[in-house]
């Protein structure tokens, strides 16, 4: 039997508690509170229990490990994600896959592990004063989480899937490059958006979140950070409700938590959506506006010789052909990468109904997929979506999709669809409920060329959601300042992708990593030194 670290790690004494066993109102105490276990958070519980202060982690979702990863979609998409993988943008346009678990998004995504482009973080210093962000400053800081995750491009041949974007791409003189994965003895599965059932994806919930529970923190699952109490300027307190064992509803019981210092790590949602519930200050209306996506376009194909997309690392090839070409703040651009093909997400995914669908499944095992992420964010006409509460408190995201957000998806679904005749598709369909199986490259220019690029008719889903608690210069351009400080609330940081001022133009994640790192470090001191 494989090792398990995290069974161990419970068996070795870890404080480790599960909420919706609470029988009473319970109450915490520590130096710090953080809220959220993903990329943000478990990055920032280590480096904060490392410096000696009691760290006490919330997290909404589940504790599971190894032995609950069975490589199943039926269970991993209600236990694992936000919404039962099922969250959806306000007009239900966008589907956006989310983490909701220990680990976070870092427990269920692709691996894929890039550097924010110093195209982003030239852009920051311009156009919003970030000047302490420059490729400079943050290379040790990546370098560093590079190392603590084993980050590093993937040297096993590209499965099927993948490597038919790089022949189609080359054939048309497209550059491409590795995907850098954050894995440790990958056995090259496939499943790694299901929990990575040989702890060889280097998640939070196999590094950082065990390594803060060695050192004393405490965590604790299925509790859900409703909103902070204010007093006077500070945050004095969270409040917490216990879930029931299924983890969706309240079970009646509260958990308070009471800490020095709070750091906001609840994603690109979850943490506008806890400062509005709180009634957090915000004086000039920033908190959940200018949450960004990577809207992003699908197209399938249909191979002539198997392709079965399902099996091996699901990200290993990727393109940034179409971000390079264009200027930042110009036409947008888009990345080119391909998702994993597993049954339930292919066939809800796809468009056509009834008979046309199940034909489509049928040829599962030669479908090939590619996917474009929109870079939004950098222009007029790309100004994100809004985080606002819902009438029960839970939080929505409204994403319009602009005429100019429209014109990149045609240009991406026409660049996809080349590429995959270039690599001798037999037929390509993009991801449209106006588009048929077209048979040539001809054919499919001229009918995705008069598509109607409209909401619920283009399939548009994402994986990456950030933004929505900008980073600024001062509070009239930012929710925090560029170590993730809160403008207005002394005690209170915000350590997750809700900082960045726009979307990243590739895979968030190592951004989140590093950024994380940056900031609680420097937390970490400011704290010991009160100590």
């Amino acid at each position: 039997m494989l090792p398990d670290p995290v069974a161990e790690g419970l068996a070795a004494g870890w404080k480790a508690n599960d909420a919706s066993t609470l029988t009473a109102d319970a109450h915490l105490e520590g130096d710090v509170a953080i809220i959220g276990t993903g990329a943000g958070g478990g990055t920032t519980a280590e480096i904060l229990a490392r410096a000696g202060l009691r760290v006490v982690m919330i997290e909404e979702g589940p504790l599971k490990s190894s032995r609950d990863f069975r490589m199943l979609e039926t269970e991993a998409y209600p236990q694992l994600y936000q919404e039962s993988a099922a969250r959806k943008t306000k007009d239900k346009g966008i589907n956006i896959l989310q983490g909701r678990c220990v680990g976070g998004s870092t427990t269920v995504n692709w691996t894929s592990s890039f550097r924010t482009p110093s195209s982003t973080l030239e852009y920051w210093q311009r156009r919003f004063a970030l000047r302490e962000l420059s490729v400079e400053t943050m290379a040790p800081w990546f370098a560093a989480m590079e190392d603590r995750l084993n980050v590093h491009p993937w040297i096993t041949e590209p499965n099927r899937n993948n490597s038919l974007l790089r022949i189609g791409a080359q054939r048309l003189g497209i550059p491409t490059a590795i995907v850098p994965r954050n894995v440790k003895g990958c056995w090259n599965l496939g499943y790694c958006d299901l929990g990575c059932p040989t702890n060889a994806k280097q998640s939070m919930l196999v590094t950082t979140i065990p390594a803060a529970l060695e050192r004393g923190a405490v965590l604790v699952s299925r509790a859900r950070a409703e909103r902070l109490t204010i007093d006077r300027g500070r945050v004095s307190e969270v409040i917490c409700s216990a879930l029931d064992a299924g983890g969706l509803r309240p079970s009646g019981h509260t958990l308070t938590v009471h800490a020095r210092h709070v750091v906001l790590a609840s994603g690109a949602i979850g943490s506008p959506a806890i400062l509005l519930r709180s009634g957090a200050p915000d004086p000039y209306g920033l908190v959940g506006r200018r949450t960004f996506l990577h809207p992003t376009l699908v197209s399938a194909a249909v191979m002539p010789e198997r392709v079965d997309g399902f099996a091996g690392a699901p990200q290993s090839i990727y393109s940034d052909h179409f971000l390079k070409t264009q200027a930042i703040d110009g036409p947008i651009g888009f990345k080119l990468e391909v998702p994993p093909l597993h049954p339930l997400l292919m066939a809800s995914t796809l468009t056509g109904y009834g008979s046309a669908h199940a034909a489509l499944m049928e040829r599962m095992p030669y479908a090939q997929a590619i996917i474009a992420l929109l870079r939004d964010g950098f222009h007029e006409q790309s100004p994100g979506g809004i985080v606002a509460l819902d009438g029960d408190g839970s939080p929505v995201l409204d994403y319009p999709m602009t005429a100019f957000l429209w014109e990149g998806a045609r240009r991406a679904l026409l660049a996809m669809a080349e590429i995959q005749f270039a690599a001798g598709a037999r037929s390509v369909l993009p991801l449209h409920e106006d588009a048929v199986a077209y048979t040539s490259w001809a054919q499919a220019r001229e009918a995705i060329s008069r598509l109607p690029m409209e909401t619920l008719r283009t399939r548009v889903v994402s994986a990456h959601v950030m933004g929505g608690c900008a980073m600024g210069s001062d509070p009239k351009h930012g929710v925090v300042d560029h170590a993730g400080r809160h403008f207005q609330l002394e005690n209170l940081s915000i350590i997750d992708g809700s900082v960045f001022p726009t979307s990243i133009g590739a895979n968030p994640q190592l951004s989140i990593y590093g950024l994380a790192a940056r900031n609680a470090t420097t937390l970490a001191r400011s704290l010991a030194a009160k100590t």
